[in-house]
């Protein structure tokens, strides 16, 4: 019998470059009542219309960054999987996506079956937002439902502002500030502003340009761009970085809703034209390399910037596997909350 398990939960990827297994990825990723959160015809509507011509499209954009071995973003979680069974000495570390394979419920099945009876839960997103951190949870309680599975959970809850995981982002970015750099741009993934206004029943979030700074601990608690400003200001601060040598913004845009702003293809630009030479820019919602990262920012994001003016855009790798993260994340489960 197995003791206490890990259960490490990324996004997930296409199972590959296929365009019908682009297809049936994106679709149920977007069918997802917390990634679209409109009424099941309308979304169904809205994601059929989606799907007609976006997966060629993110086909294209997925084979300029595929690996051999596979998907980078499932590839990195597998390291960074086998790089935490060292450090993880009360039962098996397993990896599961959200959406794709491993499946949440695949892999919850297989440990009940083994004998585990007890599972922290680490959805590996740093801020919180219900189109990550809570469709991870509530998959994971469907599955011990439907199954009747008989598991304890431990959930690891967003980390956006513990010293552990802070402490990996400036050891792992180092090496690559010291290089030189004229600025440095923090781009986080967007979400719509409605995401933010619904989990706010104080009103909070509009009241405007900076209610995420002054954001009180009840609304901080679920605003996801507040706790993205906390960790890139936090982050500065442990580099001694001035306020003109940084930025943050928010990409990934889809459909037309009003997303959060400054958005990052609009700061490129700005950057560009304002005779910025040298960008640096880090995802730090990210914590794995992905089609975000790689082929959004390093290869699109690069043309941009230097069609706006600049000369080069050098992406920082995400967390991946660095040491400095494998310890911090070891640190950071072992003290998660018991719930569910």
């Amino acid at each position: 019998m197995t003791d206490h398990a890990l259960l490490l939960v990324n996004l997930g990827s296409p199972a590959s470059t296929d365009v019908a297994d682009v297809r049936r990825y994106l679709n149920q990723f977007l069918m997802d009542p917390y990634v679209i959160d409109l009424p099941w015809p309308v979304r169904r509507l809205l994601v059929s219309l989606i799907l007609i011509k976006r997966p060629a499209q993110s086909a294209e954009a997925y084979a300029s960054i595929w690996w051999d071995e596979g998907s980078p973003l499932v590839v990195l979680s597998r390291r960074l999987q086998a790089a935490m069974v060292a450090h993880w000495p009360h039962g098996p570390v397993e990896l599961a996506m959200r959406y794709g394979e491993p499946s949440i419920e695949t892999v919850l099945t297989r440990l009940a079956a083994q004998g585990t009876r007890q599972v922290t839960l680490a959805p590996l997103y740093p801020q919180f937002a219900d189109s990550t951190v809570t469709t991870v949870i509530e998959e994971a309680k469907r599955v011990v439902r439907e199954k009747g599975l008989k598991l304890d959970f431990a959930i690891l809850p967003p980390f956006y502002d513990q010293p552990e995981y802070l402490d990996a982002l400036v050891d792992s970015a180092k090496p690559h500030l010291e290089q030189g750099f004229d600025h440095l741009l923090l781009s986080f993934h967007g979400l719509p502003e409605r995401h933010l206004h619904k989990l706010d029943p104080s009103g909070h979030c509009l009241k405007g340009a900076d209610c995420c700074r002054t954001a009180p601990p009840q609304v901080l608690a679920t605003c996801y761009r507040a706790q993205c400003l906390r960790s890139a200001e936090a982050f500065a601060t442990r580099l001694g970085l001035g306020p003109e040598q940084w930025s943050v913004s928010f990409q990934s845009r889809l459909g037309r809703a009003k997303w959060i702003e400054p958005y990052t293809e609009t700061r490129l630009d700005e950057l560009g034209r304002q005779g910025v030479k040298k960008l640096l820019v880090m995802c730090p919602a990210f914590v794995a390399d992905c089609i975000e990262t790689l082929e959004e920012i390093g290869d699109r994001g690069r043309e941009q910037f230097q069609a706006a003016g600049g000369e080069s855009l050098q992406l920082v790798p995400c967390l991946n596997d660095h040491p400095s993260w494998v310890a911090a994340l070891k640190r950071l489960c072992e003290r998660a909350p018991l719930m569910l």
